[in-house]
């Protein structure tokens, strides 16, 4: 499920300010009946015997090698840090999606084990620093971009991990599978999703204190590369204005090193044509460089919450994010349910407002995003059977509602007790103490 710039029959052509607006007002939401849904799954790769040893660029070079020989009907890539990525074909269903993406992870997991690495589901590498695998002219451009915003960008690229639902952008017309609407839940309801997958509360061995640091990474990049637009604007106009009052990244060059201008944003850029004149291409790479936690690509790309622990662990936030999000019954109740949060919001954007930072550091430990969460869960569960799902995956959606929603926690809770006792045994005391 990806953007397409295919509208634009001659990409080397410059383009003016006012064809910018248009074509992201176009191709960023394709609206229609809900439809299709997909997943894209981030893993930290590991040592088998131990997934705290670091693994050697020269062995996951190897390891890729055979991975590309392995038929996917998912698309495999590799994040600058050596995380690999799954990225599924559009799914007619949540089952369809389910299927494919479990099929294609046993693949890739047999042939990683033939290298003697394993993939790890955190939100953050707990352990390591960030150190870059990919060495191409994209990951150096960005790397000095986001240094000057301080040490995150680097820990983004190569030391993080998320569990991403695609979904279609809705109807046209209101209502609860509205595009309007579901653009607004997106990010009211995305608090709440991030809050209850939390799952990264540790860097360099150590609690950060916060439950996602991996979100708290996003933050500190800051607003304009990794912030929402405003939502008291229609949204095609609001992700267009967004989209040329971004800052671009780099221009690209055909050899050398990718230029990296300073302050310099898209809309400047159609105004001035320096260095050169951007081109079609050039605004479909601009659109790729900005990270917000909610990204229309003609679909919506919600991409706030942790990898999820366990083999199968990303099918709960899929499972939960579709039911409430596609599901006419459920999506009206998650609306009215998390509609007293925008109080907290203080109406700033998101992630950079108090209810995502609450979100973030605390989890489900606060009371209201706890509360919302119960309700939310209970309403994913009612509308799962109506989706088709399996009863697998609908228990597995009320295990985790069982373990963690219920009791106000989320898995990096567990991640914190197991450093607690790790602690206490190495001070020689009980650790059921």
């Amino acid at each position: 499920m990806s953007d397409s710039m295919s509208d634009c029959t001659e990409p080397r052509t410059a383009v003016t300010e006012p064809e910018v607006e248009a074509l992201v007002r176009g191709i960023c939401f394709k609206t229609g009946p809900p439809r299709t849904v997909g997943v894209e799954v981030e893993w930290l790769v590991h040592e088998l015997r131990g997934p705290q040893l670091p693994v050697t660029p020269e062995r996951l070079e190897a390891a890729y090698a055979a991975l590309r020989t392995v038929p996917l009907r998912s698309a495999l890539t590799v994040e600058p840090g050596g995380q690999l990525e799954l990225s599924s074909p559009p799914a007619a269903s949540l089952m369809e999606c389910v299927d494919t993406v479990s099929a294609d992870l046993d693949a890739v997991r047999a042939a990683l084990r033939e290298h003697d690495l394993g993939l790890l589901g955190i939100g953050h590498d707990p352990w390591h620093s960030p150190r870059r695998f990919l060495r191409e002219p994209r990951y150096e451009a960005m790397e000095t971009f986001l240094d000057r915003t301080g040490p995150a960008g680097r820990a983004m690229m190569c030391t993080s991990a998320s569990v991403q639902v695609c979904l279609d952008a809705g109807h046209e017309e209101p209502g609860p599978l509205g595009h309007v609407r579901r653009w607004w839940l997106a990010h009211q309801l995305g608090a709440v999703l991030l809050a209850a997958f939390a799952n990264s509360p540790l860097a360099g061995r150590e609690p950060t204190g916060w439950l996602s640091t991996r979100q708290l990474r996003w933050v500190q990049i800051g607003a304009g590369r990794a912030g929402a637009p405003a939502l008291d604007a229609e949204p095609r106009g609001a992700w267009a204005r967004h989209v040329l009052d971004s800052q671009v990244m780099c221009v690209r060059q055909d050899d050398g090193p990718w230029h990296v201008p300073d302050g310099l944003t898209f809309r400047e850029w159609t105004r001035s044509g320096a260095p050169r004149p951007p081109t079609w291409d050039d605004l479909g790479y601009h659109l790729t460089t900005l990270f917000p936690p909610v990204r229309p690509r003609g679909h919506l790309e919600l991409r706030m919450m942790d990898a999820q622990p366990g083999e199968d662990g990303w099918i709960v936030p899929l499972a939960v994010t579709t039911a409430l999000f596609d599901d006419p019954e459920a999506a009206e109740t998650a609306y009215r349910t998390v509609k007293p949060l925008t109080e907290r919001t203080g109406a700033l954007p998101a992630p950079h407002n108090p209810l995502w930072l609450d979100a973030a550091r605390y989890g489900l430990a606060d009371p209201e995003l706890h509360e919302v969460a119960v309700a939310c869960f209970a309403a994913a569960l009612r509308a799962l059977p109506r989706l088709g799902a399996s009863t697998a995956v609908t228990d597995a959606v009320a295990a985790y509602r069982d373990r963690y929603v219920l009791r106000g926690r989320c898995p990096a809770d567990d991640l914190l007790d197991r450093q607690r006792g790790n602690g206490r045994r190495r001070q020689g005391k009980d650790p059921r103490t």
